[in-house]
């Protein structure tokens, strides 16, 4: 099998369940960013020491995996299988932020980006994930995405917050303070 297939050559993508849209559109921007948030995740447990966090990231990779393929099946898609984001999965991600969070100690201030690599590199990921946030909800207003959808993203940015605070108190290395100038 080719890695080429050439019917992108015209600037379109195909849809699972059929159709095909170009590569420009919204729902292409929002599952290719969703995309590329795994792929900094992937930078991110290349990264880690720490097989608490290492878990969750092999926990989240293959759900994001999951929220692409949602994001590119249309509702009303005729799909031989779809995959879907559920409030189940909203449910399971609340579970592991409160873990996580349950072992950092209160803000008290905003924290900058930064502090360990693990920590700076889950940052990235998470801004890579509130931009896809951006896309899901642009495209929620011109075609219904998933129930589950926009919340579940919503709280992979939450978790991952966490869990950069997480790396940086296993690393013994403070998060980075917002002082206002």
């Amino acid at each position: 099998m080719n890695l080429y297939t050439r019917t992108g050559d015209d600037g379109t993508t195909g849809l699972y369940g059929g159709g095909r849209t170009t590569k420009d559109a919204t729902r292409v921007e929002a599952f290719g960013t969703v995309d590329e948030l795994n792929s900094a995740l992937g930078l991110a447990a290349a990264a880690c020491a720490f097989d608490e966090l290492s878990r969750i990231i092999a926990v989240l990779q293959p759900r994001l995996f999951d929220l692409g393929a949602d994001l590119c099946t249309p509702l009303d898609a005729h799909a031989p299988k779809e995959v879907r984001i559920t409030p189940r999965h909203v449910e399971e991600l609340e579970k592991l932020i409160d873990a996580v969070a349950g072992k950092l100690e209160p803000l008290k201030t905003f924290v900058l980006p930064g502090g360990c690599e693990l920590a700076a590199r889950l940052h990235v990921a998470r801004t890579v994930c509130r931009r896809a946030e951006r896309l899901i909800v642009a495209l929620a207003h011109h075609e219904p995405v998933g129930e589950g959808v926009i919340p579940y993203v919503n709280r992979v940015s939450d978790l991952l917050f966490a869990m950069a605070r997480r790396a940086n108190q296993l690393a013994g290395v403070d998060d980075v303070p917002w002082t206002a100038e």
